[in-house]
C-alpha cells in the first residue's frame, strides 16, 4: 500500500442507543464523540439507529409478508392472467 494515502485505520466503539448495546471494533470512521470503554481506555464512540441488537432480522421479530393473500387479493381485484 501506498504511504500517506489511507485514511487512519483504529479501534472505534458503534453505539446502538435504541438497544443499549455497544461493541469495539477497528474503522475508519472518526467521530469527535468519546467514550470510556470497559478497558478503561477512551476511544472515539459512534452512534448508529440499527445494529444487530434491534434490528428485527437478527432479533427474530421479523414480519412475513402473507404473499398468497396479497396475490389472491389482486386477482380478485384485477382478474387472473389468461395463459399464453
Amino acid at each position: 500500500m501506498k504511504p500517506g494515502i489511507h485514511p487512519a485505520y483504529g479501534p472505534v466503539v458503534f453505539r446502538d442507543r435504541a438497544a443499549g448495546f455497544a461493541f469495539l471494533t477497528r474503522s475508519t470512521a472518526t467521530s469527535d464523540k468519546t467514550v470510556e470503554w470497559e478497558d478503561g481506555n477512551t476511544y472515539p464512540v459512534i452512534d448508529v439507529e440499527i445494529s444487530s441488537a434491534s434490528h428485527p432480522f437478527y432479533t427474530g421479530t421479523a414480519r412475513v409478508l402473507d404473499t398468497a393473500g396479497r396475490v389472491e387479493r389482486f386477482e380478485r381485484r384485477y382478474g387472473k392472467r389468461e395463459a399464453r
